[in-house]
């Protein structure tokens, strides 16, 4: 199997599925997404169980192919189970050095931090990527807290090696900031679940970003 980590460097828009918004379902989007280009996909599911969540991450498994990096929301043990490219962890998840020992030298894994300090950390650590949230206020994740600013990206960036990926209240008004800030990549999950046309706009944000990035 090649080893994923190298698309790292090419991701743009990166998509995290919600069931609790997606209109036609997680299957679909994911399906759309990575026909329209992107390169990295979350499974994040809460509403099911262990039994459903592994059958339907095997399914993303086979949509993401050779072409995108298929990763687990906090679930090492589905994650394992579906021989998954990797998982994203927050600050209250599964340490990171324990995902590591679980998962080997080989598998993805990434980290939300919120400031400077947890992204020094999280790359002292070992993480391949971050998360940075929230940008803006958000809605999709309640416990977020407030926005930290499109300006407190450069901040990270400027500390770290390892690519960034913003995360929260972002759209295409204002993805444009996220990118010249310093992100590598960012999410917009009601932005494309919540459409009629996940394809469509998956490819506008892909091109958004590739229009300010080169």
């Amino acid at each position: 199997m090649t080893d994923k980590r190298v698309l790292l460097d090419e991701i743009d828009f990166y998509l995290v599925t919600d069931s609790g918004l997606s209109k036609k379902g997680t299957l679909s989007d994911v399906e759309k997404a990575v026909a329209a280009g992107c390169r990295i996909i979350q499974y994040r599911e809460k509403a099911i169980s262990t039994k459903d969540m592994i059958l339907e991450a095997a399914q993303i498994k086979t949509l993401c192919g050779s072409e995108s990096i298929f990763l687990v929301n906090d679930r090492v043990d589905v994650a394992l189970a579906v021989d998954a490219d990797g998982v994203h962890i927050g600050q209250d998840d599964m340490p990171i050095d324990t995902a590591r020992e679980l998962l080997g030298p080989n598998k993805i894994i990434g980290l939300t931090v919120h400031n400077i300090e947890e992204a020094l950390e999280a790359e002292r650590m070992g993480a391949d990527y971050v998360g940075l949230s929230p940008i803006f206020n958000t809605s999709t994740k309640k416990d977020a807290g407030n926005g930290i600013g499109p300006e407190s990206i450069r901040v990270v960036k400027d500390a770290i090696k390892i690519p960034i990926v913003a995360i929260g209240g972002i759209n295409k008004q204002n993805s444009e900031s996220v990118i010249l800030g310093g992100a590598d990549s960012l999410v917009a999950i009601s932005a494309v679940v919540c459409s009629d046309d996940v394809e469509r706009e998956t490819r506008e944000f892909i091109d958004l970003i590739q229009k300010i990035k080169y």
